[in-house]
This record gives structure tokens, C-alpha cells and sequence, in this order.
């Protein structure tokens, strides 16, 4: 009866779903392609074992690539489909794994789409990577039988309370889930409280310390300080929303006064705002390069493309190259963290060994920058003044004064793992099913 309302609610919203698709199209027209897939009708894929992995958009993408990557290894008989709900998810999909992998976009969560989605895609197993908490979705994968692994899960605080207003909803939802893997004891403990059944929740770590950094990565970014000079002090603002652009470009304006040739590289969270980041650039007063201009990805420019002049801003505008631009800079800055958005993932810089630099509103990961705010590992400023002014010292720095502290790299080794435990429980669990499924078919 409750899920029965709350389908009855998202029908009655599904034209505002298909509104919001037009108007984020007018931006990225990939917003309006495969709408079909959002209400289930996809091909039907072929009949063969298939691991479903959920990851929303690029972060998630990101995560889960290590887990998708050692179970092809392992799994070589089984096609893997990921689906996603952004079209720059679809790209970072591509981009990682090409046509080895199956997409499709997940549907939207209603009782019909859920069950042409899962009639056509035939999953084996499915992984759900991070908070995705959908009841219809939950109820139908239970229903035909698919264990459901909800992996990399947290609850920040904030999450937990929003989510407790509909307890009602919510725990039946997560007690259809074959295991959670929540991140951190504090996770596990939130899950219980709405709902699941503790025996099936288990604190496995996140899957984001087991990035591995690509060699290519590394190549590239050589090839971009050679460009744009060496010696030259460089640091990027990563992953900024609207408003935070522009504390990003006033900081920018102290640093210069320090270190007048310094670079900026501005990486948006969303490239599909590039006109009003562009705006941003103008009204601050620079002139901006932007990254999709200079040579095709992931190619750094030749040599005799003009490297970028003192108060030009590099606009990253393109997806798939953080990496690359991290390891290309001097100091990061982790963005979503000045804005009250709460902040992205800093493992990623910090796994490169950069300084690394966020703002006061981190509770999306609030966890992990605790513990490297006790190891010194990162550092909080609270305005774009504070945030220049730190900038520049870094950057005024000799590059060995810029190591990464040995307690910090120790750590980020020692939480590495999730992914390992949660490839032997899968594995587990398909020991499992195969046995039961040979237990039937015996005469």
C-alpha cells in the first residue's frame, strides 16, 4: 500500500521528469537522446550471466571501475552492464571500458519501467553504487530473485534525517537488499536506524581509496607542463559549482599577486556550464583558454600552439582528464566545499601527492576529511582571500617542501580493500546461486 502512493506520486510527476530532461537539454543535448530507456524500453540483451553495476554519474563511475575491471578479469564468460542516470556518466563509461561493457540509462522508478528494464536486461547479480535508495527498483530485484548489493553506501547526517522522515518507506526498501557495504561504522549504525537489518549491513570501507592512478595519466600531464612551461606554478580548482567560480577567480587574483605568472586550471563540476563559467572568467577580469580548443582529448597541445599568458585561465571543459590535470598541477583545490554543496572526493589529488586544499562545507565526505584533518593531510579555508593566500605559499614552495606527509600516504594505503571484499562476497554469492540452480535441475 505505502510503495503503491509513492508509485502513484512519481506517475503523477513523471511529465516534470521529462521537463527537467528538456530543460537540462538546452545545455547538453545529450539529455534529450534514449528517452526511452528511461521508462524501461531498452533491447533485450542476450541470455547470458550479467553482473548490473548502478553508478549515477562520473564519481560513481570512477569508483566502481577497479570492481567492473578485476570481475571481467575473473569473470570472463559474464557480460556487465552499467547503467546510469547522466549522459556524462554515459561518456565516462565509454570512456573507461569502450564496447566491453553494455549501457543503458537506468528508468525512472515505477513498477512498469522497473520490470521492462529487468525483463530485457536479464541481470544476474546487481551492485548499486553509493546511496541509490529506489523501492520499486528494490522490490522488483527481489521479487525475480536478483541479489542486490548496495556498495560504497553512506548516510551522511544530513542524508540520515531527510531519509528518516520516510522511514516507512525506506526500511522495507533497504530490507530487500542481499548486503549493504557501507562505508564506515558510523554508516552501518545510520542504515540499522531506518531500517535495514543489521546482520546484513557491514562497515567494508570505500571503494574510493582503491583508485589506481593510469600511467597515461602521469604521460599526459608531462606533456601539459612542458606546454605551458615547466617551471611554472600551477594549481587547479576542481569539481566548482555555480557561485564558487567566482571565489575561485578572486583567489585567483591574490595568488597573481604573489606569483604573477601562477596558472589557474578550472575544472567545473558540470563542462555544460561553460558559458556562465566563461562569464564568470570575463567578469573577473581574465581572459579564459578553453581545454576542448587546444587539441583533441587526451592530447596536450603541440608545441607551437601559444602556452597560455599571465591572467589567462585554463577552463578544463571537457570529461575524463581530472586525473591528468591533477597530476599536471602544483596544488589542488578540491571544489563544492565554499559553496554549501558538501564537497567531492580528495583521494583523488591526494593519491597523487598534492597539496590539497577544500573549503568548510565537506559533509558529503565528513568522514574521510576528519581523520585527514587529525593527519594534516589536507587544509581549510573558509574565503577566497584565505584561500589565495594559501595557495600562493604553496606555490612559493620548492616541490619536495610539497610531499605528501608519510602518515597520510600510510593511510590512504592502510583503508584500502573494498573492493576486494566485496569482489569475494559476490563471488561468494554466485558459488551459491549456481549451486542451488545445479540442486534443481537434479532429478
Amino acid at each position: 500500500m505505502i510503495r503503491s502512493l509513492y508509485s502513484l506520486l512519481l506517475t503523477l510527476l513523471l511529465p516534470l521528469a521529462f521537463v527537467r530532461l528538456w530543460f537540462k537539454g538546452r545545455t547538453n543535448p545529450d539529455y534529450m537522446q534514449r528517452w526511452g530507456e528511461r521508462l524501461g524500453y531498452m533491447p533485450d540483451l542476450p541470455k547470458r550471466p550479467r553482473l548490473w553495476v548502478h553508478a549515477v554519474s562520473v564519481g560513481e563511475t570512477v569508483a566502481a571501475a577497479p570492481l567492473i575491471r578485476q570481475w571481467q578479469a575473473t569473470h570472463p564468460d559474464w557480460a556487465v552492464l552499467v547503467t546510469t542516470t547522466t549522459p556524462t556518466g554515459a561518456a565516462q563509461v565509454r570512456r573507461l571500458f569502450g564496447d566491453t561493457v553494455e549501457h543503458c540509462y537506468l528508468p525512472f522508478d515505477l513498477p512498469g519501467t522497473i520490470g521492462r528494464f529487468i525483463d530485457r536486461a536479464r541481470p544476474t547479480l546487481g551492485i548499486v553504487i553509493e546511496t541509490e535508495i529506489w523501492p520499486n527498483l528494490y522490490a522488483n530485484c527481489h521479487k525475480a530473485g536478483i541479489p542486490l548489493l548496495l556498495a560504497n553506501a553512506r548516510l551522511s547526517e544530513r542524508s540520515y534525517r531527510a531519509y528518516r522522515r520516510l522511514r516507512w518507506l525506506i526500511g522495507p526498501t533497504l530490507r530487500q537488499t542481499t548486503l549493504i557495504a557501507a562505508r564506515s561504522a558510523e554508516d552501518v549504525q545510520r542504515f540499522v536506524a531506518l531500517g535495514a537489518e543489521a546482520p546484513y549491513v557491514h562497515a567494508w570501507g570505500n571503494l574510493k581509496f582503491d583508485l589506481t592512478v593510469p600511467a597515461s595519466a602521469h604521460e599526459q600531464a608531462e606533456q601539459w607542463r612542458r606546454w605551458w612551461g615547466e617551471q611554472r606554478p600551477v594549481w587547479i580548482a576542481a569539481s566548482t559549482h555555480p557561485e564558487e567560480e567566482t571565489q575561485v577567480l578572486t583567489a585567483h587574483r591574490h595568488v597573481l599577486a604573489e606569483q604573477p605568472d601562477a596558472l589557474l586550471v578550472l575544472a567545473p563540476r558540470h563542462p555544460e556550464r561553460l558559458p556562465a563559467v566563461l562569464a564568470d572568467v570575463e567578469q573577473a577580469g581574465f581572459s579564459a583558454l578553453c581545454r576542448s580548443a587546444l587539441a583533441p582529448v587526451p592530447q596536450a597541445p603541440s608545441p607551437d600552439t601559444p602556452a597560455p599568458a599571465a591572467g589567462q585561465v585554463l577552463v578544463v571543459d571537457t570529461l575524463g582528464e581530472l586525473m591528468t590535470f591533477y597530476a599536471a598541477s602544483d596544488v589542488a583545490f578540491v571544489g563544492g566545499s565554499l559553496v554549501p554543496v558538501g564537497g567531492h572526493n580528495p583521494l583523488e589529488p591526494l593519491a597523487l601527492g598534492k597539496p590539497t586544499v577544500t573549503g568548510p562545507c565537506v559533509f558529503n565526505f565528513d568522514a574521510v576529511y576528519a581523520e585527514l584533518t587529525a593527519l594534516q593531510g589536507t587544509t581549510t579555508v573558509v574565503s577566497a582571500r584565505g584561500l589565495g593566500q594559501h595557495v600562493a605559499e604553496l606555490l612559493a614552495q620548492q616541490p619536495e617542501q610539497r610531499t605528501l606527509p608519510a602518515p597520510v600516504a600510510a593511510w590512504l594505503q592502510a583503508n584500502q580493500g573494498s573492493t576486494a571484499r566485496l569482489l569475494a562476497y559476490a563471488d561468494q554469492l554466485v558459488r551459491r546461486l549456481e549451486a542451488a540452480k545445479a540442486a534443481l535441475q537434479q532429478p
